[in-house]
């Protein structure tokens, strides 16, 4: 596979190569593709985990911020 590059991209490569951190521009390429496959993996989590939330709140199933706080405070003054 070949790629096309812009000269900012280009930049940016060889910025993070002459750190050292890299070896080569394929093993940062990778690099960067395991964390973007992180982030969406965590996209994915946080977006499951706001439609059980907003099912809860459909669902009247929510507590009162004011009630959840004082709880906390409660808690930590022990």
């Amino acid at each position: 596979m070949s790629l096309s590059l812009t000269p900012a991209t280009e930049k940016l490569i060889t910025e993070q190569l002459a750190r050292g951190r890299y070896e080569s521009a394929d093993e940062l390429i990778l690099a960067g593709l395991q964390l973007l496959e992180a982030r969406e993996e965590r996209l994915t989590q946080l977006r499951q985990q706001i439609a059980v939330g907003a099912e809860q709140i459909a669902q009247g199933r929510v507590t009162d911020g004011e009630q959840v706080f004082d709880r906390l405070l409660n808690q930590l003054q022990q």
